[in-house]
């Protein structure tokens, strides 16, 4: 097995922004994979998702230890996407899609960035309208926030499975919409970071089966990675986010133009 530090510096830097924002696993590597690597998009996607399980686990186990993950609002969350996932894995492996053309998943990739960096940009704006909806009619709010909860991880099932893409950053847009008393922003992140676990483990072990998993690649990253999210987990509580926010947002809107003209 080679041992490459330039793959191993992408894994500590996305491990870091993981671990204090709870963005960027699928979002910033999957795209540094195939744009700055040449991995093949199939196999970038594949890997990532099972690095991106591995590496939460670290960063989620800190964020317990400081109290700092809704376990409840993860059941919510999970009900809707794990089954998700599995549905999509289905449906890839006997409708013989395990293996679509390249240009098809960069295309999805590109879209799904900048839903992504949209939903990045306004997300104080969503987070003062869940919390005016929440202040004015309660009650309302209160009984359609379990639902709301499952079917945005159904979203979140689906996109993930196909892109890598979703589970940090669209999720904890639509945490701070659906609870925006309930989670503050390091619960937020917390929260989004062990959701993301089982959902990103079930869609990369899917597809490991297809055939779309490098091996080393993954060791590589995961070098990078886990001392970058356990230290990015350890100073989020004292990161400016916001700006940490905006910058990802940026990113992710010029990468996704990048790869949408490929």
């Amino acid at each position: 097995m080679d041992l490459s530090w330039t793959t191993g510096a992408a894994g500590l830097l996305v491990g870091i922004i993981v671990g204090i924002t709870g963005v960027g696993g699928g979002a910033l590597m999957t795209p540094i994979l195939v744009l700055l690597f040449g991995i093949a998009p199939q196999t970038a996607v594949g890997t990532d998702l099972l690095y991106a399980s591995i590496t939460k686990m670290f960063g989620t186990a800190v964020h317990h230890n400081h109290g700092t993950v809704d376990w409840g609002v993860v059941r919510r969350l999970a009900l809707g996407s794990l089954p998700a996932a599995a549905i999509t894995l289905a449906w890839m492996h006997f409708g013989n899609v395990g293996r679509v053309k390249a240009g098809f998943i960069i295309d999805a990739v590109g879209i799904a960035l900048i839903v992504t960096a949209l939903g990045m940009l306004f997300k104080d704006q969503l987070h003062a309208f869940g919390r005016r909806f929440r202040v004015t009619d309660s009650q309302h709010f209160k009984h359609v926030q379990p639902v709301l909860t499952v079917v945005c991880g159904i979203v979140l099932g689906v996109l993930v499975t196909l892109t890598s893409i979703g589970a940090g950053a669209l999720g904890t847009v639509m945490l701070v919409y659906l609870y925006p008393l309930r989670l503050n922003a390091s619960k937020l992140v917390g929260t989004d970071l062990a959701h993301a676990i089982p959902l990103a483990l079930i869609a990369g072990l899917g597809h490991l089966s297809l055939g779309n998993v490098d091996y080393t690649l993954l060791v590589n990253l995961l070098l990078g990675s886990i001392p970058g999210v356990l230290l990015g987990s350890m100073v989020s509580t004292r990161a400016p986010l916001t700006l940490i926010r905006y910058a990802i947002a940026l990113v992710l809107g010029a990468v996704a133009i990048k790869m949408l003209m490929m």
